[in-house]
């Protein structure tokens, strides 16, 4: 007896006309390739060996001035022998130099000792300086005592002998030993360094990061480049932030030669690119907004330039045919160690010139990226979400263990990420298309990039907020119309309180990086409110513009502002209105003390010159007491035009 067939499962059948259902869309999830050289590691001694391979070749060359790499590695030992009594392996040490070769030394010396480099900037602001030494347990403050925190100037100071040429070199530094606060938090064991990031508290917060998670970026640099003997990195970034690091050590774990940038090449796209030129740079890293201008016009010629690294801010436009270097759109938070997502731009591209933002890329090899939702799951392609970076890129941490619970997190349940322990939440809302290169699309929260500074307004109100005839502070972040961000404060004034922003803003600066800075401050008697109480910021906004006619100095609507003005005067008004979003500033106003930022003052430059065909030079600016000062540099040098071709 045959057995009857079992039955079978009827086929799903749709109905007559219905298409069948779309194919379910991987998720967005990327991984970079596992680093050839097993993660990155030995970054202090990838430099050694190169002092032993090479010690005659040049490590350092600043104009003139050179050092090898055998006078760098003995220096380095010099002030690692006299710092060694009173520093110890894993403490945290300030330090306050400029690009320079002493700046090198001494990111070297205290490697040697396992000390943690914290960078603070040549000048950093004396009560954001304070701020940092009583949160954190920071042994001394390396730099010049002349610029040093009054608590630090009459610390105890032990001498350097570190190199005093160079163009940002000083000639006295010290180690400056002050007692740290009594609840200061220390630097985990395996930090290598660490960078401070703007804290929604008001105080900076401090990021950690060891020193593998550095080498694998340096290993991925030095493949990308190809940096050997020979060839020179730029050392241009401001060293207060995180991207200074890859300069530094990829000169020196390369066996090329760093090259400082004289703090005016920092304000100024051409005098950028005339540097590149004279200096021979191989290799650059550099802000986002210092290379816009560049891609604007004809690509300098005569450029030993290879590779050009750009940052912290959108970038608006891919270069043209005519540029003969690499171009790498780069993204990275401090808490992911400088770089996490790269994107390369050549001439040759069919994109090449057109202006439209490029992507921030694909993972760095050992990175982890994924976009996820609110609940931190992937989120399928081509939708926005959160992005979250894992691997072995990742920062140790915060010093404060309740934040890095906070925005860091266990790999959620379930999702397989080999390698990936950890994920850190950007705050950064991105989208990942078909072909795996993320879209940059803003902030999921109130934080907000600066001339690529990550900066939270809380910071800077707080800031403004340590004035007691200040009762009260909140800052937006408007856009300008050619989608720049730039900061406004509402300051509410204490009853009977006179005050302006003149007076209020040179305290601030002592709180504040110069990016977070304000470019309008605006005094109010009160903050509109919402339905549930709180400040309504759109309110306030369109309640200071109904009120901007009123200002003193306000341009009036029919252009009678300008009525008897000189070419200059009209040029330089207009030029800084528009960058600073102020139409009513006037000429008695300096253009720094109304706000403008290093960044700001460049495109100030190219706006004159590409308007009056007047080529001024930052430090001519910056020396201006006011903007008709400026604006008379300008008339005179048409004049002088004039007459010549007359």
């Amino acid at each position: 007896m045959t057995q009857p067939m079992p039955a079978r499962t009827p086929a799903p059948t749709t109905a007559p006309g219905t298409p069948p259902p779309a194919p379910q869309r991987p998720l967005s999830i990327a991984r970079g390739a596992l680093p050839a050289g097993g993660g990155g590691s030995g970054v202090l001694a990838l430099f050694e060996e190169w002092a032993a391979r090479s010690p005659q070749a040049p490590a350092v060359i600043d104009g003139a001035h050179r050092w090898t790499y055998q006078q760098i590695d003995a220096a380095a030992d010099e002030a690692a022998r006299a710092l060694r009594d009173r520093v110890r392996p894993g403490d945290l040490v300030g330090v306050c130099l400029d690009r320079s070769a002493a700046l090198v030394v001494t990111a070297v010396a205290l490697a040697r000792i396992g000390a943690v480099y914290l960078p603070l900037g040549p000048r950093p602001g004396e009560r954001r300086t304070d701020a940092v030494t009583e949160d954190l347990n920071v042994v001394c403050l390396i730099g010049d005592p002349e610029v040093l925190p009054p608590r630090h100037r009459s610390a105890e100071h032990l001498p350097l002998a570190l190199p005093v040429e160079g163009a940002n070199a000083t000639a006295t530094v010290v180690a400056a030993f002050a007692a740290p606060g009594t609840t200061a938090r220390s630097a985990p064991p395996e930090a290598f360094y660490a960078v401070l990031t703007s804290g929604s508290t008001g105080r900076p917060k401090a990021v950690a990061v060891g020193e593998a998670a550095l080498g694998g970026v340096l290993e991925w640099h030095r493949a990308t480049t190809g940096l050997v003997p020979g060839d020179r990195q730029s050392l241009l970034i401001g060293v207060a932030f995180d991207p200074h690091l890859l300069e530094l050590w990829a000169g020196l774990t390369s066996g090329a030669a760093l090259v400082p940038a004289p703090d005016e090449v920092r304000w100024d796209p051409m005098v950028l690119a005339d540097w590149w030129r004279e200096s021979a740079v191989s290799v650059c890293v550099t802000a986002t907004p210092m290379v816009e201008p560049l891609l604007e016009r004809p690509w300098p010629q005569g450029l030993a330039l290879r590779h050009l690294f750009v940052g912290g801010d959108r970038l608006r436009r891919r270069p043209g045919a005519e540029v003969t270097a690499t171009v790498h759109n780069s993204y990275g938070p401090a808490e992911a160690t400088v770089v996490s997502t790269v994107y390369a731009m050549h001439g040759t591209d069919s994109e090449a010139g057109t202006e439209s933002a490029p992507p921030i890329g694909h993972p760095l090899p050992g990175v982890t990226v994924v976009v996820a939702d609110a609940d931190g799951r992937p989120v399928a392609r081509g939708v926005e979400g959160e992005l979250l970076i894992g691997g072995h890129g990742l920062a140790l941490g915060y010093l404060d263990p309740d934040l890095t619970a906070r925005r860091f997190r266990a790999v959620p349940e379930g999702l397989d990420l080999p390698g990936v322990e950890r994920l850190y939440r950007t705050g950064d809302r991105v989208r990942m298309p078909d072909d795996g290169a993320l879209e940059f699309l803003g902030r999921l929260d109130d934080q907000v990039k600066i001339s690529g500074v990550r900066i939270e307004p809380a910071e800077v109100e707080a800031a403004f907020e340590k004035d007691p005839a200040v009762l009260g502070a909140v800052v937006t972040a408007p856009r300008t119309a050619d989608g720049r961000t730039r900061l406004v404060a509402y300051v509410r004034r204490a009853t009977g309180a006179v005050l302006t922003a003149d007076a209020l803003l040179p305290d601030v600066r002592a709180w504040l990086p110069e990016q977070a800075v304000p470019s309008d401050v605006r005094i109010v008697d009160s903050f509109p409110l919402d339905a549930n109480g709180k400040v309504d910021r759109a309110e306030l906004t369109r309640q200071a513009a109904a009120a901007g006619a009123d200002r003193p100095g306000d341009a009036p609507a029919d252009g009678s502002r300008f009525a008897g003005a000189t070419r200059g005067e009209r040029l330089v008004l207009s030029a800084a209105g528009d960058l600073l979003a102020r139409p009513e500033i006037s000429l008695t106003e300096s253009f720094t003390g109304a706000g403008g930022t290093s960044l700001l003052a460049a495109r100030l430059l190219t706006v004159i010159e590409k308007e009056s065909g007047v080529r001024l030079r930052a430090p001519e600016l910056l020396r201006q007491p006011d903007l008709r000062a400026v604006a008379l540099l300008v008339d005179t040098r048409l004049a002088a035009r004039q007459a010549a071709g007359a």
